[in-house]
């Protein structure tokens, strides 16, 4: 379904609305990663563990129609691809820092069963990253 036209059926609810655009794990991650600056693919995957190519590739191509973010490709051999957020997308950084000041106020840092995960995964790909731009 196009999304202009969901939007029109969607009930006038506008919180309803931006969680059609943002709303996901994976989506709402690749905007935090790009809020920090303009990304390749493989940056992106290397932060977000635990997403698929697929899944990643399918995340950045909705971003981009719903005008979110942009993609540059540069005409060389191998062809590098960057995304960054638009000026549409840099409006949510508001919201992904108030969603970061929540975590850290209400939610745990480290799980008691974290500890005995392998050590990639015991740390939040987000623990380490400070969004303080906004």
């Amino acid at each position: 379904m196009n999304y202009n036209k969901k939007v029109k059926e969607t009930p006038e609810c506008t919180v309803e609305r931006t969680l059609e655009v943002i709303g996901g794990k994976w989506t709402t991650l690749v905007l935090r990663d790009l809020l920090h600056g303009t990304k390749r693919f493989g940056e992106l995957r290397s932060n977000l563990t635990g997403i698929s190519p697929k899944t990643l590739t399918d995340r950045l191509r909705y971003l981009e129609k719903q005008g979110v973010i942009s993609r540059k490709i540069y005409p060389e051999i191998p062809p590098r691809v960057e995304y960054s957020l638009t000026k549409k997308g840099n409006a949510l950084g508001r919201i992904i820092l108030e969603m970061s000041k929540w975590g850290e106020k209400f939610t745990w840092k480290v799980q008691p069963y974290q500890r005995t995960l392998p050590k990639q995964f015991q740390k939040s790909s987000c623990s380490e990253k400070k969004i303080s731009k906004f």
